[in-house]
């Protein structure tokens, strides 16, 4: 089937309706084992942005002390459906390895899950909504080299909102964005009610 390109803001959109899934992976109430994948919304005549080559300093761990966050970095691209991937594991992150890296000019984009899984346990965002402005975030790489945001601003969107400032940028400058889900579960969509993302710049 021939796939048509659609624009880089309409990608965009797509890229953060696919964590309507978190809730999926929560609340399903069959046991899935540790290498769960999660279903991704249908969307048709998506075309994936080109793979970029990153250099060796990728991002290995990402923390976060006002909320007592520090959690292993996965690398994720885009489901076959062109929703943005998500962690494996509930007390992981994900950074989006098709864009930025944390600390270069633009937006690097990092998500994890949030909410109570079937084994008890909560989630690495479940208290993302607690961080304010200045509060600070380091992602640390392969190297052992440390790159420094500032919280700037925390926002919230419907699944279906217009989103494209979470993936780009036109300052110039380096910016960290996080994602998670918030908001009410429906039983029917099995997806909550919004996402937040918090908004950093690099200190």
């Amino acid at each position: 089937m021939h796939l048509k390109s659609l624009s880089r803001h309409e990608l965009l959109n797509v890229i953060l309706i696919g964590f309507a899934v978190f809730g999926v992976l929560i609340f399903d109430s069959v046991s899935k084992s540790a290498s769960r994948s999660a279903p991704s919304p249908r969307v048709e005549n998506v075309t994936a942005p080109p793979k970029q080559e990153k250099k060796a300093d990728l991002p290995v761990r990402l923390k976060i002390p006002a909320i007592d966050v520090n959690a292993t970095i996965e690398y994720v691209g885009l489901t076959p459906d062109g929703a943005m991937d998500i962690p494996q594991k509930q007390e992981n992150v994900a950074w989006y390895k098709l864009g930025n890296l944390p600390g270069e000019i633009g937006n690097a984009v990092i998500a994890g899950h949030y909410g109570t899984w079937k084994n008890g346990k909560g989630s690495v965002f479940d208290n993302l909504h607690k961080l304010r402005k200045g509060d600070k975030i380091s992602v640390e790489n392969s190297k052992g080299e440390t790159s420094t945001f500032v919280v700037r601003e925390s926002r919230r969107y419907t699944p279906k909102a217009d989103a494209s400032e979470v993936f780009i940028s036109t300052d110039q400058k380096a910016h960290l964005n996080l994602i998670t889900c918030e908001g009410e579960w429906n039983k029917v969509s099995k997806s909550f009610s919004q996402r937040l993302v918090v908004f950093t710049d690099k200190e």
